[in-house]
């Protein structure tokens, strides 16, 4: 169970989004990416205007073939490169509470930061971690409203596929590090796979039960790709963090990750760095500044069929490189 904001363009998305209890996200890889890291059972509220609007629970998912013309959202198109997004991936939500909140409220300084550190939104969605859900269940009121149905003509669906070539979004598209990250992510969100992969960093200190794992984190020196942190910590803060690379792991990798270790100071007890593979010199450096590393891997990608988001969660495996 994961909570996200998802950002909503303009004011007119915003109040169509709240009459049907829908969220949309574009043709584009950031919208699969949404799409896919959003799942059933998790809530979200919607960020505009600085502000955060109501809490819903996602009770369905799906997407939508030929969606250029259907409503609720008009096609966007851009004038600079032409190009016209449209909405086929969709969340249908429960709505719980009604709320209209400042993102300068102390609740929501989690996201607030990283909005900040980013100098603006410039992304489609934030999760947040579990003590900003438990605050904002308490904001607001019960919802009391009416949310109509969105009525639409026949229409069919798809699962949006994920390959290294031959991409045709919406239907598929290429196999990058955010769809990477989104899979580990989830991956390490169970408590068995958590479990095993700290046990194997050796940090025995921490109950994975009690343990949060979030997607991008903004620092003033970069962004985490995945940090996973105590969800209620008491006197300590403790995290670990993750960077993670498709493709062979740099010395500037590791570097970087080494610098968010030092900016995060005493209470980042683990630095970890995911990749396709590492080289000799590579993993020498890791070794020498503590930094644990891991590949993935991911056979069903080699049999360059498409595969869902789902296949490749389940096909992922983790293994520490000495």
């Amino acid at each position: 169970m994961a909570y996200f904001l998802v950002s909503v363009s303009n004011k007119i998305n915003l109040e169509l989004c709240k009459k049907y209890g829908l969220a949309g996200f574009t043709n584009s890889i950031n919208g699969v990416w949404t799409f896919s890291e959003i799942q059933e059972g998790d809530y979200i509220s919607f960020l505009y205007g600085a502000k955060v609007n109501n809490l819903y629970k996602v009770k369905a998912k799906e997407a939508i073939k030929d969606a250029i013309d259907l409503p609720p959202w008009e096609p966007i198109t851009f004038k600079m490169s032409g190009i016209t997004y449209y909405f086929p991936f969709r969340l249908h939500l429960s709505p719980i509470r009604s709320l209209s909140e400042s993102l300068v409220r102390t609740e929501f300084a989690y996201v607030a930061e990283n909005l900040l550190l980013r100098g603006g939104y410039r992304k489609t969605h934030f999760q947040a971690d579990q003590t900003t859900l438990q605050s904002v269940s308490q904001l607001g009121e019960l919802y009391n409203d009416t949310i109509e149905k969105l009525e639409l003509k026949k229409y069919e669906t798809f699962l949006p596929r994920f390959a290294k070539s031959n991409t045709s979004p919406p239907e598929v598209f290429r196999f990058t590090e955010i769809i990477l990250q989104g899979a580990i992510r989830q991956h390490l969100s169970d408590v068995e796979n958590l479990t095993t992969f700290v046990y194997q960093i050796g940090v025995d200190t921490l109950d994975t039960h009690k343990l949060d794992v979030l997607g991008e984190k903004a620092l003033s020196e970069g962004h985490i790709d995945i940090m996973i942190k105590e969800a209620v910590p008491i006197g300590l803060a403790r995290k670990i963090i993750i960077e993670v690379k498709t493709g062979l792991a740099k010395l500037q990798d590791v570097g970087q990750l080494s610098v968010y270790m030092d900016e995060l100071g005493n209470e980042c007890i683990a630095g970890i760095l995911i990749a396709k593979d590492f080289s000799k010199k590579v993993l020498q450096e890791a070794q020498s500044k503590s930094i644990h590393a891991f590949s993935y891997r991911l056979g069903i990608m080699e049999n360059h069929a498409p595969v869902t988001f789902n296949e490749l969660k389940r096909d992922l495996q983790l293994i520490k490189v000495t």
